[in-house]
Parts: C-alpha cells; sequence; structure tokens
C-alpha cells in the first residue's frame, strides 16, 4: 500500500502541533504548557503511521526524502524528541514524590517497549554479570540501565552531558533502590576513554551523531561491541536514522528489526582497525 496515502495527514498532524503554541518563536519548548495527555494523542497518532506494517522501506523513502514533507518532519521530529524527554522527565520526578516509586516505573508510557528492545538487545553482545556495560546518553530515566542490570546482572554505567539530569537520574536509582551496580556519570562520549567497559551502546538522541561515532572510533578497540539504535522504514518519520557516513570506521554486523510497538532498530558494529 502506497505510503502517500499519509501525506495529508502528516501536514495536519504538524499543523496540529504548531497550534498548541508558538513554535516559531518560542521553539518546541512552547509545547510545556500544553497537558502531557493532550500531546500524548498526537504521539499516538503518528506512530499509527510509523508502525504501518503494510508500508516498505523503499516506499517509506518516497515521503521521508520529499522536500515538500521536509517542514512537517522536521517539526515531528522535534516532537518526538521533545515528548521522550518530557515523559522520562516527569515520569522521574513522580517516582521521587511516590510512595510506591515501582509501580510509577512500571506506568511509563514506553515502559513495555522497552522490554522487547531490550530481549533484541542481549542477542547481539555477551551480556552477564562478569561484564560492564556503559550507555551513552542515559538521560533522566535510565530505564535502559535499569533493565539491563535487572534482566542480565551486568554492572551500568550511564553517561549523560548534563549535570542536573545526571543528578535526577541518580536520585531515581536511589529511590528504587537500583543504584548498587548502576552510575552516572557526567560527560560525553570521550569520557569513555576513562573507563574499563565490555560493552558500548550509543543511544538514538546521543548528538551529533558524526562526532559522536568519530569520537568512539578513536578510543574503542577493535573486539569491543558497539551498538546503538536507530529508527528504519517508516518508523524514521519519528527520528532521523543513523547514516553509513555516521559510522564509517565501524563494520555492521547485526542489525534487528523492532518489534511490535517498539520504535528502535538496533545495530551491533565493531571498529575496523
Amino acid at each position: 500500500m502506497s505510503c502517500y496515502k499519509y501525506w495529508g495527514k502528516i501536514e495536519e498532524i504538524a499543523d496540529k502541533l504548531s497550534s498548541f503554541g508558538d513554535l516559531d518563536n518560542e521553539g518546541i519548548n512552547a509545547l510545556d504548557s500544553t497537558d502531557i495527555e493532550e500531546i500524548t494523542k498526537v504521539l499516538d497518532e503518528i506512530e499509527v503511521i510509523a508502525h504501518d506494517k503494510e508500508i516498505d522501506f523503499d516506499s517509506a523513502k518516497h515521503i521521508l526524502d520529499d522536500e515538500k514533507m521536509n517542514k512537517a518532519l522536521q517539526l515531528i521530529r522535534k516532537f518526538y524528541v521533545y515528548i521522550g524527554a518530557r515523559l522520562e522527565r516527569e515520569n522521574a520526578l513522580k517516582i521521587l514524590e511516590s510512595d510506591d516509586p515501582k509501580a510509577v516505573l512500571d506506568s511509563f508510557h514506553f515502559y513495555d517497549r522497552y522490554i522487547g528492545l531490550i530481549d533484541n538487545e542481549r542477542q547481539l553482545a555477551k551480556f552477564n554479570e562478569d561484564k560492564t556495560f556503559v550507555f551513552l546518553g542515559s538521560g533522566p530515566l535510565p530505564l535502559t540501565l535499569i533493565m539491563f542490570r535487572m534482566v542480565t546482572g551486568c554492572k551500568c554505567i550511564g553517561i549523560e552531558q548534563f549535570e542536573e539530569v545526571a543528578e535526577l537520574s541518580r536520585k531515581v536509582l536511589k529511590r528504587l533502590d537500583l543504584d548498587d551496580g548502576i552510575e552516572i556519570i557526567t560527560g560525553d562520549e570521550k569520557t569513555i576513554a576513562d573507563l574499563d567497559y565490555d560493552i558500548l551502546m550509543i543511544a538514538a538522541f546521543a548528538e551529533p551523531k558524526d562526532r559522536v561515532f568519530a569520537n568512539v572510533w578513536e578510543v574503542v578497540d577493535e573486539k569491543t561491541p558497539v551498538l546503538y539504535r536507530t529508527y528504519t522504514g517508516m518508523r524514521a518519520i519519528l527520528y532521523s536514522p543513523v547514516t553509513e557516513k555516521d559510522t564509517r570506521g565501524f563494520h555492521q554486523e547485526v542489525m534487528l528489526l523492532p518489534r511490535g510497538k517498539t520504535n528502535n532498530t538496533s545495530v551491533l558494529i565493531r571498529k575496523i582497525s
């Protein structure tokens, strides 16, 4: 089925986002005054398109690469980053305030998606209690680290570039009694040069991609598995995919496509000497 059926819908969604605030002058943060449930409904509309199984990769490229759709696509992608960060932060703050923090964590909008995502990714490297896993771009709600720790027993280190975000995630881990075995460090991709680890993962929102992968290439060795999350097919409406140019100097070994409503494609690469 042609993806062109969504052209009008994509423009309609972009117009709806613009109606929530003066995005041209205030930027995407103009949505801060809009109720989270209202804008989550817009996310649901976008994901209906992203998860359409009848649109193959070649068909998806027709709409994702079309110049006419560029403005709407840019806005939708900015919105996706915004709502992801907002949902994480709001859940993190609720965890700190709750008498049942685990229940709040379980209520996170994307929690069920992470179960399938982690199940995919644990196939890409030998995660176990003897391994140290570093996640670059851990964010305010370090759910990736929490799940890998719980499921595989590996030691986990999250790297977060903003100290206030890193501190919030540390408080979340402590409130959940999960700070044993999970450490949050303030830094960027260059920080991994000072760490001892076995497996490295680059978050989907780690930016700018070309700089991040180039700096990782400088310090990682040829044996270390490097995992990253990206967006493929129609799911790339949500966020710009990692390109071959971004990962130059690395060899792709395995790519696992998302299942169900999971959005991320997970990829294993290794440095080429």
